[in-house]
C-alpha cells in the first residue's frame, strides 16, 4: 500500500514530537483513500504519557460523527515514540484493531507508516505503507 502525506503535515507532527520529548504525541489522520491531507493534535489521555498513548475520545467521538456527517474521512492516527524508532511497539499491537487503520509513527527524527491487519509482518499486527511526501 502507498499512501501520499503532505509534507507540511509531516514537518508538523515532526516538530511537535521533538518539543515534546518526554511524552506521546499523538493525533488524528484526514484524507481519502491512499491520501492524508490533513492531521487534528489531540491530547493525550493516557495514566502515563511518556510510556504509551491514548488519543482523547472526545476528540475521536467528534471526528468520527464529523466524517458521517459528510466531514473529512478519518484514516488513522499518529503518535511518537520519544527517544524510540518509528517502528510499531509490542504495546501498539496489543491495542490495535486490524481495521486496516494507518498508525503513523514518529521516533528518531523520522515518521514512518504502517497499516493495522490481521497476520501483519510487524508485531503480528502491522504492515509497512510506503509514504509519499506531496507538495
Amino acid at each position: 500500500m502507498t499512501v501520499t502525506i503532505a509534507s507540511d503535515l509531516i514537518d508538523r507532527i515532526l516538530h511537535d514530537a521533538a518539543t515534546s520529548p518526554m511524552v506521546e504525541i499523538c493525533g488524528l489522520l484526514f484524507g481519502s483513500e491512499g491520501a492524508v491531507t490533513a492531521a487534528q493534535s489531540c491530547r493525550n489521555v493516557a495514566a502515563d504519557p511518556s510510556r504509551w498513548f491514548e488519543i482523547d475520545p472526545v476528540a475521536l467521538i467528534a471526528a468520527h460523527r464529523r466524517a458521517r456527517e459528510g466531514g473529512p474521512r478519518l484514516l488513522g492516527h499518529y503518535h511518537s515514540h520519544p527517544g524510540g524508532v518509528p517502528m510499531p511497539s509490542p504495546r501498539d499491537a496489543a491495542h490495535a484493531v486490524a481495521d486496516g487503520t494507518l498508525w503513523l509513527i514518529a521516533g528518531s527524527g523520522e515518521v514512518r507508516c504502517w497499516r493495522a491487519v490481521d497476520d501483519g509482518t510487524v508485531e503480528g499486527r502491522f504492515d509497512p505503507v510506503t509514504m509519499i511526501p506531496a507538495p
